[in-house]
């Protein structure tokens, strides 16, 4: 599940792995207080009396109550942009990842509420039993692998003896890169994990400073 469902329900549960990832990137998703783009509210309290749609009905009750500020609240599933831009409602509370679709509808974010990340969650009585918390932390500690995997990518080349300095001063990692001689050559096999945002830039200069053949490949889990 999502932290905006724990934090919307205020279930009791342990939080035994958060995930920061998104649909389309490895940020946080954010909910956000939302109104039209000509709209003369410039800040929660301009709200007051106003009506405003989220699914989020319960969590937003409470956002506005602990800020004074009286507000009728009314549930919206999907399409909820909408509501405000054909003015059915003065605000409401989205999620959004870049905010791209909001200003595509000609809206305008006046704050955020908090961020959301999905969540791997147990219930207490669960998690208080010994082979079942080590289940779900065995759970967690895969899942977290994958995702730290997400962002980075497996390359490996081979290297003369002579350049091999020059090749692995370049060359960044998690500890230190893997060393291997070829058998019956004075050449060596280097391998290492790398952000794959790096890739682009790393490889002509590895190429430039000796290294050859080299090989990006995918990775499915970082784990330790």
């Amino acid at each position: 599940t999502g932290r905006d469902w724990v934090l919307e329900d205020e279930a009791d549960v342990v939080v035994a792995q958060e995930l920061v990832y998104s649909k389309t990137s490895l940020r946080p998703t954010r909910w956000v207080l939302v109104v039209g783009r000509d709209s003369p509210v410039r800040k929660p309290e301009d709200l007051r009396g106003k009506r405003i749609a989220t699914e989020l009905v319960g969590y937003t009750r409470r956002w506005f109550a602990e800020r004074n500020v009286d507000v009728h609240i009314e549930f919206s599933w999907g399409a909820t942009e909408a509501k405000v831009a054909e003015g059915l409602v003065d605000a409401i509370v989205e999620v959004t990842e870049t905010g791209s679709t909001i200003r595509a509808h000609g809206l305008r974010i006046v704050c955020e509420l908090f961020e959301s990340v999905p969540q791997l969650i147990a219930n207490r009585a669960a998690w208080a039993v010994p082979w079942k918390r080590e289940k779900i932390e065995q759970i967690a500690l895969l899942l977290a692998g994958a995702l730290r995997a997400e962002a980075q990518v497996g390359l490996k080349m081979n290297v003369p003896r002579d350049r091999l300095q020059d090749v692995i001063a370049l060359v960044p990692a998690i500890t230190a890169p893997t060393v291997s001689p070829l058998y019956g050559t004075e050449w060596f096999a280097v391998e290492s994990v790398i952000a794959e945002a790096t890739v682009r830039e790393l490889i002509p200069k590895l190429l430039r400073a000796g290294a050859v053949g080299i090989i990006e490949y995918p990775l499915n889990k970082i784990v330790g």
